[in-house]
């Protein structure tokens, strides 16, 4: 085989690695080795896997990742998501489906000191799905709510995966959390309109709640200023480099765990369990991107990327139509793969592919830009039948709900974000105007 044939058997001989259980990493870090070795020989392999995991993990920079592992905990154990929800369903939850519009705001607002789709999904569950219940909802509205208020853990900064993708592009995260802030908030409102919307059409489904008095609303809103300061200063000071983006995630993981202890909702052994946590989840992301490191090289070796990227040269399509058929492949694999690894897996050759397309935006301009799609494209495979990762994690917690319920309610929050999607793809602005980039 000659080294393009070798990068195709790479990426496809992943797909199928990963088809058969294999974990992430070690299908990448099969496929790569083999692939590597295949072009360059096993010395140089041996050289590269030395020299390659100083140097990933040696990175001042990846520090970020824990300490912002270690922020979400804290929130976690500080039981922000029961304030957050609190506070929202004091504000909303007298309007028809209050409820739900109360946990896609409490959502959104966990999700900006979380930064992952799971842990939000989980932790708003384990309030609002038996608040909804209580109040009458109908499982698939209830289910399809809590599994698409998740995604926006991953979609409203700071994003653990926009941080992994920061670090990859070599751009800067303080510009990538600011450019996701306008589509996270037409996430968020686009999502409420869907709540509202189910309600008016299913009767019965979405009962409106009791209006809460102006002291409670108050009151509420007392108890989780703090997090939304906190979430304020952590992304206004890392764009306007008052700190780096380390620095900012050190104070916020201080922080919020000074609030967690502060609230009572933290321990001694609360905060061992959230160390141990952070290390566990640290370590499970650390070999991923070892892994992709050595996929993304072997890939260059191959010239695989610098190939494609000349065969779409030569077809002379409009860029814009070659960015929806990238998108596209990211919906596909979506539906099959977590959502990081699809990233790793993908960026090495979609980007040297963007970076040779001319949108009339600079470099840096592109990667923010596509940086954004990609991430509410992983979004869109959180939830998309049949294998979306938080539909299975709200079927572990609403046992009772037949998965095609869950399937049902998640449907019109499907078509919101891909119509956004397509509004980001076709009005950059929308995703480069906050970082004043073009």
């Amino acid at each position: 085989m000659d080294k393009y044939e070798i990068g195709l058997a790479m990426f496809f001989a992943t797909l199928v690695l990963i088809a058969l259980r294999m974990p992430v990493s070690g299908a990448m870090l099969l496929a790569g080795g083999l692939g590597y070795a295949s072009i360059s020989g096993w010395t140089p392999l041996l050289s590269a896997m030395k020299t390659m995991t100083y140097s990933k993990f040696a990175s001042y920079s990846l520090s970020v990742l824990p300490l912002f592992l270690l922020m979400g905990e804290f929130a976690t154990r500080g039981g922000m998501n029961s304030q957050l929800y609190r506070s929202a369903r004091a504000w909303f939850g007298h309007w028809r489906a209050g409820l739900g519009v109360a946990t896609i705001g409490g959502c959104a607002a966990f999700g900006a000191v979380c930064g992952s789709s799971l842990a939000t999904a989980a932790t708003m569950s384990q309030v609002a799905l038996p608040e909804m219940r209580k109040a009458g909802y109908s499982p698939a509205l209830a289910t399809g709510t809590l599994a698409a208020g998740g995604t926006l853990g991953i979609l409203i900064p700071p994003s653990i995966i926009l941080v992994i993708y920061a670090i990859y592009t070599e751009q800067s995260v303080g510009a990538l959390f600011v450019a996701a802030v306008i589509p996270g908030l037409i996430a968020m409102l686009q999502y409420m309109i869907v709540v509202n919307v189910y309600g008016r059409m299913v009767p019965g489904s979405a009962p409106r709640a009791e209006r809460a008095s102006w002291g409670e609303r108050l009151a509420t809103t007392k108890e989780v200023w703090p997090f939304l300061l906190l979430f304020a200063l952590i992304v206004t000071g890392i764009y306007r480099g008052w700190f780096s983006p380390t620095e900012g995630a050190a104070v916020g993981a201080f922080a919020s765990g000074v609030l967690a202890a502060w609230r009572g909702g933290m321990r001694l052994d609360g905060l061992l369990e959230s160390l141990r946590a952070t290390g566990q989840t640290t370590a499970m992301l650390f070999l991923i991107m070892l892994a992709a490191e050595l996929f993304s090289a072997a890939l260059a070796s191959s010239q695989l990327p610098a190939e494609i990227a000349r065969w779409v040269a030569q077809l002379r399509a409009d860029p814009y139509t070659i960015v929806l058929c990238i998108l596209l492949i990211y919906l596909v694999l979506g539906c099959f793969m977590e959502s990081l690894s699809m990233v790793l897996l993908t960026l090495p050759v979609f980007v040297p592919l963007l970076l040779s397309l001319d949108f009339g935006l600079s470099s840096d301009a592109k990667l923010v830009w596509f940086g954004i799609l990609v991430l509410m494209c992983v979004e869109i495979g959180m939830i998309s039948p049949p294998f979306g990762l938080n539909l299975f994690l709200i079927k572990s917690m609403a046992g009772d709900v037949p998965m095609k319920e869950i399937y049902r309610g998640v449907l019109g929050f499907c078509v919101m974000d891909i119509v956004r999607v397509l509004l980001v793809l076709f009005i950059p602005v929308l995703a480069l105007w906050l970082p004043g980039l073009k």
